[in-house]
């Protein structure tokens, strides 16, 4: 078995293997799909390594650049995102033969570490090479109507000029560099790739002078959510960016709203908790072991929620 870096000329044995393990409907698995998280990503493209046997790839691993920091110290790191097995391929541990050489060449090019939120079947795996547990994310979920179990037809909406953010975004950066919590440093290429152009949700986003949201409708199988990925706003646009979020998730037709407490906006009737899914560490070229501690991370929902 050989293993190696994928190219872009991989692109289409690497679909074929995604497709054969996974399907079509767990998420979009097309070339444009695969550029856009991959290549496209303005943290820079993503460590993606294969699994060969007779010259066809059998097992795919892929890492996305992402990009966290905290003061003024910035960290590369990487989310561990797709990965499959050809079905004919399984049980041979490619799995943990391509991650362990990710892990390699992450530590050899100067990397910081690796998170993700690895669902319930997948964590004793990363447990055993070397993964630590942090926490459950925290969420806030505030009720709208519980008695409502369909849903209506939310449009995607985008209202603002992107020009109009520039500011904000400069005024939030300063703000969290001065909280000495790890953040994902948030310009205008970076809110562009996320949301506006992203082929995989459809976001609604509305973005004036004073604050900048973005969310969907999160389709469960007896509650729907609406999920606010992100909320960033000056302190001028706090009572008007509580009253467009709540505004945009009644009208979804969800029963209830969801937000990271890392945004500092308390809604009334609201619960705060454990209600997430366990974020994951890997240390690659750092040992900083606050990490680990949840409090560490000043995160919103759109810099760990799957996409």
């Amino acid at each position: 078995m050989n293993i190696r870096e994928a190219t872009h000329n991989d692109i289409p044995q690497i679909l074929k293997v995604l497709k054969a393990s996974l399907g079509e409907k767990s998420s979009k698995k097309t070339e444009e799909v695969w550029r856009y998280k991959h290549i496209d990503n303005p943290f820079g493209g993503s460590l993606v390594l294969v699994a060969e046997e007779a010259r066809e790839i059998v097992g795919v691993r892929a890492f996305m650049r992402w990009k966290w920091q905290k003061g003024e110290e910035i960290y590369s790191a990487f989310r561990a995102v797709d990965t499959a097995t050809h079905p004919a391929h399984q049980g041979k541990g490619i799995f943990k033969k391509l991650t362990l050489k990710a892990l390699e060449i992450g530590k050899e090019r100067g990397d910081h570490f690796v998170f993700n939120t690895p669902n319930a079947q997948s964590m004793p795996g990363y447990l055993k090479m070397g993964w630590k547990e942090v926490d459950k994310l925290n969420i806030q979920l505030r009720p709208l109507n519980l008695l409502r179990t369909k849903t209506d037809n939310l449009e995607n909406i985008t209202s603002g000029k992107e020009g109009s953010i520039a500011a904000l975004l400069s005024i939030y950066l300063k703000k969290l560099e001065a909280s000495n919590r790890l953040f994902t440093p948030k310009d205008l290429v970076y809110i562009k790739w996320r949301y506006l152009e992203n082929p995989l949700q459809n976001y609604v986003v509305i973005f004036e002078k004073d604050y900048f949201i973005a969310g969907y409708l999160k389709k469960r199988k007896k509650l729907n959510e609406f999920r606010v990925s992100e909320a960033i706003f000056s302190e001028i646009g706090r009572k008007e960016v509580k009253s467009a979020i709540l505004k945009i998730a009644n009208s979804s037709g969800a029963s209830v709203l969801s937000i990271s407490p890392n945004a500092c906006l308390n809604f009334k009737t609201s619960i705060k908790g454990k209600f997430g899914p366990v974020l994951t560490y890997k240390p690659v070229n750092t040992n900083k072991s606050e990490f680990l501690n949840l409090k560490t991370w000043a995160y919103s929902l759109g810099d760990l929620e799957l996409f």
